[in-house]
């Protein structure tokens, strides 16, 4: 009945279209997903809790069961009201904002977007919530409407898990919300994969379906924006069966975690990468590592470690990797150790408390700037971190320069965590459970590649303005990692 009433996807024309409008499913046309799922949960686990993400898993089957035999509108209200009920609005666009697009983003439909992208006005229309679809439909997709199912909000600023009217956007209720928002300018095109979306399609002057044809995903830099800092604790899209693993081996990879953090408070830092090996930690170490500094009154001896920032352990790996304590500047605000996380790190590290640095001539970095330059004197190792925030993604932010300014001395450190599970980094969750989310992994790596110092006519001390070293270096790291700059 598909290729009767509508014409695949495939044999759309691109060409041309600028002037013209498309309307376009979401799940299962510019998706590869047919199912929501995923980003229902990560609204419950990241807005909610991991009691409400199970409660979302376990109801799978009988929704599932629900969409096939009754109705689709009936399994979309079960999930809405079971991920969202009760939860802050503003929480819920917060997780829109910054976690779904990552996972959005790695599933969008090749052919889907092809067409899509050729269009001058986009609009998105989908079963799903608006407000957990629409942050990643108009960074990354350029659209420029999104009309989606809308959710109760009390006056509290509560989601209430209901749905408010015309209530869900499946049928005859998509054809209408379609209809009402362009009026008597139909689309030219409209794109959709099932039987839901036939009512809206049909009213569309052309209309394709989106076949089951196996596509890969697109790559994330053809569109139109680019997740560079994103939040959130899974580090894989948790389809269901990823979900029951996931929340299957919790429990496990927590008391696995706690052997693996408190190693640090029980062997000396010479011994822990052995016992990195025996507990299933892969710690990687390339180039060659300075020797530690003799103290001699008069000079300075300490070693500046210029690295890229992508978790709280960061600092950790350095020192392991050397075999031997080092420093860690820590600015405020920054992702230091709380009082849960401390005892993972301080054995390894001292973190020295310094004010954020705001700008070369600003009075924070006046103030910093001798601190870290006496501990360098003292024949201390230091650790510092130019980005400031910690970047997830293939890319390395701007360097800040007030490192360049303390010393000649400087090792670029090229650090890249591995996690197949969990992300060891947060920015809206518990920071002090960053180092246990990191070993919770069940095979956590590091890679740290040290590189050579760098030369004296490429530093302060050779002529070289700060800004002039700290982007040299940020190129450097970027080329070792085979990451962008910003």
């Amino acid at each position: 009945m598909v290729s009767r009433r509508f014409k695949p996807i495939e044999l759309c024309d691109s060409e041309g279209r600028s002037r013209q409008t498309v309307a376009a499913d979401l799940d299962g046309t510019l998706l590869l997903s047919r199912s929501a799922f995923p980003y229902y949960l990560l609204i419950a686990l990241e807005a909610g809790s991991l009691l409400r993400a199970v409660a979302l898993l376990l109801s799978v089957p009988l929704v599932y069961l629900t969409y096939v035999t009754v109705s689709e509108t009936l399994a979309v209200r079960a999930f809405i009201y079971v991920a969202m009920a009760g939860l802050e609005a503003r929480d819920i666009e917060a997780v829109a904002r910054s976690v779904l697009p990552s996972f959005y983003a790695g599933d969008v439909h090749p052919e889907g977007w092809r067409v899509f992208r050729s269009f001058g006005r986009r609009c998105v229309v989908t079963a799903s919530p608006r407000l957990m679809v629409e942050p990643f439909a108009k960074a990354f997709l350029g659209a420029d409407v999104v009309i989606g199912t809308e959710v109760e909000v009390a006056q509290s600023g509560k989601a209430t898990g209901f749905v408010a009217g015309p209530g869900v956007l499946v049928g005859e209720h998509k054809r209408r919300a379609v209809a009402r928002e362009f009026g008597d300018s139909l689309p030219d095109v409209g794109m959709g994969d099932r039987e839901s979306d036939f009512d809206f399609m049909s009213i569309c002057k052309e209309a394709y379906t989106v076949t089951r044809q196996k596509y890969r995903a697109l790559p994330r830099d053809q569109l139109q924006g680019r997740a560079i800092l994103h939040d959130g604790r899974l580090a894989r899209r948790p389809t269901a069966t990823n979900a029951l693993l996931t929340f299957l081996w919790m429990p496990l990879g927590f008391a696995l975690a706690l052997v693996r953090a408190h190693l640090h408070l029980l062997l000396p830092v010479r011994a822990l990468a052995y016992a990195y090996k025996l507990t299933g930690v892969k710690l990687v170490v390339r180039g060659n590592r300075p020797p530690p500094s003799k103290k001699k009154k008069g000079d300075q001896l300490g070693v500046l470690f210029v690295c890229n920032h992508r978790s709280t352990l960061d600092a950790v790996a350095v020192g392991v990797a050397l075999g031997r304590k080092v420093r860690w500047v820590v600015t405020d605000g920054g992702a230091g150790a709380s009082r849960f996380s401390e005892p993972v790190v301080s054995p390894i590290m001292t973190g020295v408390p310094l004010p954020v640095p705001t700008s070369l001539e600003g009075d924070a970095d006046a103030d910093a700037a001798p601190r870290i330059r006496r501990l360098l004197e003292e024949g201390d190792d230091v650790v510092v971190f130019p980005e400031g925030a910690i970047c997830r993604e293939p890319f390395l932010l701007r360097f800040g320069a007030l490192f360049a300014e303390v010393t000649d001395r400087i090792v670029p450190v090229a650090i890249e965590p591995r996690e197949s599970m969990f992300h060891g980094s947060t920015a809206r969750g518990l920071r002090g459970m960053d180092p246990y989310f990191f070993f919770m992994n069940p095979r956590p790596t590091y890679e740290v590649t040290f590189l050579n110092q760098l030369p004296g006519e490429l530093t302060c001390g050779g002529g070289r303005s700060p800004v002039e070293v700290a982007s040299y270096v940020q190129e450097v790291l970027a080329a070792q990692l085979g990451f962008e700059c910003t």
